[in-house]
């Protein structure tokens, strides 16, 4: 049986980027786990992030994650912090094939530093708060993932065609 694809890792490793190539690649649909949580709430996550806190947007993702993970198969593009909830770590690991776009937390400072968007960087230093994100997350990206992707430099190009790769070899998709 063919299953979702879920991408997972922290802000800014890739997952929407690759999972669009991806999903394109697959002639799957492509679900920004991010952009449904938005469209349910009706403003922007930062927004909802300042005016209600994260437990809150934390229940939201969760139910959509639900949501996403029990729908028709497809290519899921998850938050970063997805995998904080265990029940989001289940939901994605049992009813998903997860990859986890691993990246140093100084590769992601290097392309967030002039991002505003994010709402957990906005800090005095946000590379170490993106150490600490990672001291915290990795494990719990690991234990969700069925395969993990270091994504260092290559091109997006590179990093589908080694998530196609991983896919194939695991029999998740038929050889092409």
């Amino acid at each position: 049986m063919l299953l979702s694809i879920s991408l997972v890792g922290l802000p800014g490793s890739g997952k929407t980027t690759v999972g669009r190539q991806l999903a394109r690649r697959l002639r799957l649909p492509f679900v920004d786990s991010d952009h449904a949580i938005e469209s349910r709430l009706g403003c922007s996550i930062r927004e909802f992030f300042d005016r209600e806190g994260e437990a809150k947007f934390r229940d939201i993702e969760q139910d959509v994650l639900d949501t996403l993970t029990l729908g028709d198969v497809s290519v899921i593009s998850t938050g970063g912090g997805a995998v904080l909830r265990p029940t989001n770590r289940q939901h994605l690991h049992d009813r998903s094939h997860v990859v986890y776009l691993k990246s140093t937390p100084e590769e992601l400072f290097r392309r967030l530093r002039h991002d505003v968007s994010r709402p957990l960087l906005q800090v005095a230093d946000p590379l170490t708060r993106m150490r600490d994100l990672f001291a915290v997350r990795d494990p719990l990206y690991r234990e969700t993932a069925h395969f993990v992707l270091e994504t260092g430099r290559p091109s997006v190009a590179t990093l589908v065609n080694m998530v196609v790769m991983q896919l194939e070899l695991s029999g998740h998709l038929p050889a092409a």
